[in-house]
C-alpha cells in the first residue's frame, strides 16, 4: 500500500483496535486460479505471533480456499472510516485558490500465508467464538448450541477453516496530516456538518487522532 510517511500508523494497538472495527474484511489472493477476493468476518488473535493472528472461514464450495492450501500469499483489507474532502472547506482556498479534491481514510492491510484446516471440532470452536462476538451486544444472543447438532455437524462439512498468522502489517491514516492546521480545521468543521454518518465517523477519528497527538 502506497503510504507517505505523513499518513503511516505503525502502533500495533490502534492497528488491531481498527482491524476489530472493521466488520466485514475482504481476503485477496493470487494463485492456480487467477486474482480472487472474498468477503469474511474474521477473529484476530493478537497475541499470536508477532502481528496476531486471522482466523476465518470460506464456504467449500469456494474455491479460494484451495490457492491458500497451496501456499499463495493473502492480503486481508480493513476499511476503516473515509470521506470525500471538498477543497472548499481549505483555508488556502480563500488564500491562493491552489486546492483540489481529496478522500481521507484510515485502511489496515495484513499479509501473509494461511493454514487451512477441516477438522469438525476446530471449525465448531471457531464458528462458535465468531457468533458470540457479533451476537454478545443482543439482548438474548444465539448461540451455536441453540441448533440441533446435527444440523450444525452439517453444516461444518460446508466449510473450510483457516488461520494466517500476519507476517507484514501496513496501517494508512490518511486524515489530511499534511495540511496546515487551519486547513484541518476547516475540514473538521465541513465534515462535522455533514449529514451522512460516514463523514462525521471520519471527523470523531481525525479528532481522537489529534487528541492523542497532542498527548504525547
Amino acid at each position: 500500500m502506497y503510504t507517505p510517511a505523513a499518513f503511516r500508523q505503525d502502533d500495533l494497538a490502534a492497528l488491531h483496535q481498527q482491524m476489530r472495527a472493521s466488520r466485514l474484511p475482504t481476503l485477496i489472493s493470487h494463485g492456480s486460479q487467477g486474482l480472487l477476493a472474498s468477503h469474511l468476518p474474521l477473529l484476530l488473535e493478537p497475541d499470536e505471533g508477532e502481528y496476531g493472528t486471522l482466523y476465518g472461514h470460506f464456504a467449500r464450495a469456494n474455491p479460494q480456499w484451495r490457492d491458500l492450501a497451496e501456499g499463495s500469499e493473502a492480503l486481508v483489507i480493513f476499511q476503516g472510516a473515509e470521506a470525500y474532502i471538498s477543497p472548499s472547506w481549505y483555508a488556502a482556498k480563500a488564500e491562493h485558490g491552489k486546492v483540489v479534491p481529496t478522500w481521507n481514510y484510515i485502511a489496515v492491510h495484513a499479509y501473509g500465508q494461511a493454514e487451512v484446516f477441516d477438522d469438525a471440532e476446530r471449525l465448531l470452536q471457531l464458528v462458535s467464538r465468531l457468533s458470540a462476538l457479533h451476537e454478545a451486544e443482543r439482548p438474548q444472543p444465539w448461540a451455536v448450541s441453540d441448533a440441533p447438532r446435527e444440523y450444525i455437524d452439517s453444516m461444518l462439512r460446508a466449510i473450510v477453516g483457516f488461520a494466517l498468522p500476519i507476517q507484514r502489517l501496513e496501517g494508512k491514516w490518511k486524515l489530511g496530516q499534511n495540511r496546515s492546521q487551519a486547513d484541518q480545521t476547516g475540514v473538521r468543521e465541513g465534515l462535522a456538518a455533514s449529514s451522512e454518518a460516514r463523514d462525521r465517523e471520519l471527523v470523531a477519528q481525525m479528532q481522537h487522532d489529534q487528541l492523542a497527538k497532542e498527548a504525547l
